[in-house]
């Protein structure tokens, strides 16, 4: 394993890495956004009413026609981060999570959850560090507009990405 030192500059190196993801994100830089994963990279929104996608390109196509439109803008923060190091080319993390998306004109949702990831250093360790897992958990959603509030219980959710389905 590597000193003190050198495991914190490989947790920052995944902390910026986390910083790009959100911002590729939410500027809809889906070309940028694409290089931050593994080519077999696992994203599972299931819980959070989505579902489970295998490979960074469907991945990413997937996100870019559910939130890619120029009128669905997006807000992405992540904090308090717990990133361990498990090997010179692996590590793991959990990121606190509130997000802001425009569902519709005037229909927004403000979002608490988590991201559960791990992640792989590119060519043998010599290189970046880039997404290779991603499950989103969620705590609260709220839809809201500037007149009500609405909080969305894990049930209303539930069916609502059932009958998404359909």
């Amino acid at each position: 394993m590597v000193d003190d030192a050198a495991t914190l500059l490989e947790i920052e190196a995944i902390k910026q890495l986390k910083a790009r993801y959100c911002r590729y994100l939410d500027m809809k830089d889906w070309a940028s956004w694409r290089t931050i994963f593994t080519d077999d990279f696992v994203g599972d929104t299931g819980e959070a009413g989505g579902k489970r996608i295998v490979g960074a390109d469907e991945f990413v196509a997937f996100v870019k026609r559910t939130l890619g439109k120029p009128s669905q803008p997006t807000v992405h923060q992540v904090h308090a981060p717990e990133i361990e190091v498990t090997s010179a080319t692996t590590a793991r993390g959990v990121w606190a999570l509130n997000d802001v998306v425009r569902l519709a004109p005037g229909l927004n949702l403000n979002g608490y959850g988590h991201y559960h990831e791990t992640y792989e250093k590119a060519a043998g360790g010599a290189g970046q560090w880039l997404i290779k897992t991603s499950k989103l958990t969620r705590l609260r959603e709220d839809i809201f507009n500037p007149v009500f509030s609405l909080r969305v219980s894990d049930r209303t959710r539930n069916i609502a990405a059932r009958l998404g389905r359909r």
